[in-house]
C-alpha cells in the first residue's frame, strides 16, 4: 500500500517535506493545496525531478477534502492559518502532520488540545529539532544517565535572517505570533523534552536591531525580533536558557545544545545548511561529552547521509521524522512522539518569552500539564 500525502503549502518547507516523502518507500504526494500559481508550479517542477507524479493541485482546502485523494495531511501553510486549517482537518478522520508552531496564539493552541480530545486519528507537531541526529544523541546520553541527574540547559543559535517567504508572512508578528513563537518553539519543545518538567517562570531580553529595517510591506516596517536572550525556570528545579541571534549567518556552528549533569556535560554543534556557505561545502556535526571526574572529553562527528542532507536545511531532521510519523499511520496504532499538547506547551512558552520581551518582566506560568 502506498501511504498518499496531500501538501496544504507548497511554499519552501511545503517542498522539503515534498522531498523527503519523496525519499521514502510507498509514499506518494497525491495533492496539494497551493492559492499562489508561482508556489504551485514550483512543486509540479520539484515533484518531476525527485521521480514523482505531479500532485493534484487544489486551490481550497474543502476541495481537497471532498476528493477522497489523500490518506494523511501535512500542513505546511502560513502560521495564521493552521488554527482555521485545524479546525477543517479536525472534522475528519484523516491523520495530520501539522507543522509548528501548532498556532500563533495560546488560546488558539489549547483550543486545538481540547477539539482533538476524542479524535481517533492522529495529530503529530512537527518539531523536527528533537530528530536531528546530534541532538537526538545527547538526549539518549541524558536518558542513559551519561552526565547523572540534569540540572541545566543551554540552547545557542545563531544563524541566518529570516528567508523571503510567499507575502512576507514572516517578516510580522500578527501573522506568526512573533519570532519567539515561530522559530524558537523549536526551542522550547526540546527544554521540556529534556527536562521531563513544565516552565513555571520566563525571562527574556530581546530586539529588532539589525534585520528589515529597510524593508515595506503595504506601508509597513517588518517588527520581528532578530535576537534574544531567554531563561526559562522548571517545576523540577531544572533551568534552561536560549541565546537566539539571526543576524550571525558567519558562525561555523548554526545550533549549539549543552546539557549539564550533577556527572557531566553532554554536547551537539550542528552547522548550518551548506547551501547558505560558499562552494555548499558540507560539515558533519559534533558530539562532545565531558565528565567531571575524568576530565577527558571525547569528541566524535555525526555523519548525516548526503541524500537527506540535500532532501532540506534541517540536517535530515525532517526524513527521520517523517519515518516515525509514517510508521505511525501505517500501523493505525499508538500515539505521536510530539502532540498538540505539546505544541500548545511550546506556543505558551514562546508567547511568555514575547510578553517578558515586550514588558521587561517575569511571565509566571499556570500549570496546565
Amino acid at each position: 500500500m502506498t501511504l498518499r500525502y496531500a501538501i496544504i503549502g507548497a511554499g519552501m518547507m511545503g517542498r522539503e517535506h515534498m522531498r523527503n516523502i519523496a525519499l521514502m518507500p510507498d509514499a506518494c504526494v497525491s495533492a496539494i493545496v497551493e492559492p499562489d500559481d508561482e508556489m504551485a508550479a514550483l512543486a509540479t517542477q520539484m515533484a518531476a525531478e525527485t521521480g514523482m507524479q505531479a500532485p493534484k493541485r487544489y486551490t481550497e482546502i474543502s476541495d481537497l477534502l471532498s476528493s477522497n485523494i489523500a490518506d494523511v495531511v501535512v500542513v505546511v501553510s502560513p502560521n495564521d492559518t493552521h488554527f482555521d486549517m485545524m479546525q477543517k482537518l479536525l472534522l475528519t478522520d484523516l491523520p495530520v502532520l501539522l507543522e509548528k508552531p501548532s498556532a500563533t496564539s495560546v488560546d488558539q493552541a489549547w483550543s486545538l488540545v481540547d477539539s482533538a480530545e476524542k479524535r481517533a486519528a492522529p495529530v503529530w507537531v512537527a518539531m523536527e529539532y528533537r530528530y536531528m541526529p546530534p541532538v537526538a544523541r545527547i538526549i539518549d546520553e541524558v536518558r542513559n544517565g551519561t552526565i547523572g541527574n540534569t540540572k541545566m540547559i543551554s540552547i545557542v543559535e545563531h544563524r541566518f535572517p529570516f528567508l523571503n517567504k510567499i507575502g512576507s508572512w514572516n517578516r510580522f508578528n500578527a501573522r506568526t505570533g512573533g519570532t519567539m513563537v515561530e522559530k524558537c518553539c523549536h526551542f522550547f519543545d526540546l527544554m521540556r523534552l529534556v527536562t521531563g518538567s513544565e516552565a513555571i517562570r520566563v525571562f527574556g531580553s530581546g530586539a529588532q536591531d539589525v534585520n528589515f529595517f529597510d524593508e515595506r510591506y503595504d506601508g509597513k516596517q517588518p517588527d520581528i525580533l532578530d535576537n534574544a536572550f531567554v531563561i526559562v525556570d522548571f517545576e523540577n528545579g531544572m533551568r534552561a536558557s536560549l541565546d537566539l541571534c539571526m543576524f550571525a549567518e558567519g558562525s561555523y556552528w548554526q545550533e549549539q545544545v549543552s546539557i549539564v549533569g550533577d556527572t557531566g556535560k553532554v554536547q551537539a554543534f550542528v552547522p548550518g545548511p551548506s547551501r547558505f556557505w560558499p562552494g555548499g561545502v558540507e560539515r558533519a556535526s559534533e558530539v562532545i561529552i565531558s565528565p567531571r571526574a575524568e576530565r577527558a572529553p571525547t569528541r566524535s562527528e555525526v555523519h548525516v547521509d548526503e541524500n537527506l542532507l540535500a532532501a532540506g536545511d534541517h540536517h535530515g531532521s525532517t526524513y527521520f521524522q517523517h519515518l516515525k510519523f509514517y510508521e505511525l499511520c501505517v500501523a493505525q496504532t499508538g500515539v505521536p512522539e510530539v502532540t498538540l499538547r505539546d505544541g500548545a506547551h511550546a506556543v505558551t512558552l514562546g508567547a511568555a518569552a514575547e510578553q517578558s520581551i515586550r514588558t521587561g518582566a517575569v511571565v509566571q506560568l499556570e500549570n496546565r500539564s
